[in-house]
């Protein structure tokens, strides 16, 4: 029913910055809010940023805080993070995700019913 699909995923020095987007499709029956998780080697999943369907309550994990920024453009279907000041840290594979189950905002895994593929970022040294 809802694909997501990232781009802008890449290979980037320490310091330096990029700008994943994820673009929607397919039939949306609500309003839904879109969170961004990461995955790195040997670890656990982890909540990066969350906005809401009008865009008016975010949030992020505090390892992001005043580094990364999460917009979206509904008439454009796409949500976007600008991730800025990348540490070797940050590399991970990056996945953006809908949640039509909370009614909200959440950091919660179980809430994003659909996931895009993921698109890696490598920060070196």
């Amino acid at each position: 029913q809802v694909q997501l699909v990232e781009s802008g995923g890449g290979l980037v020095q320490a310091g330096g910055s990029l700008r994943l987007s994820c673009a929607v499709s397919g039939r949306t029956v609500s309003r839904y809010a879109m969170g961004w998780f990461r995955q790195g080697p040997g670890k656990e999943r982890e909540f990066v940023s969350a906005i809401s369907w009008s865009g008016d309550i975010v949030k992020y994990g505090n390892s992001v805080k005043g580094r990364f920024t999460i917009s979206r453009d509904n008439a454009k279907n796409t949500v976007h993070l600008q991730m800025n000041s990348l540490k070797p840290e940050d590399t991970a594979k990056y996945y953006c995700a809908a949640d039509f189950k909370s009614g909200g905002i959440t950091t919660l895994t179980a809430y994003y019913s659909y996931w895009g593929q993921g698109t890696q970022v490598t920060v070196s040294s």
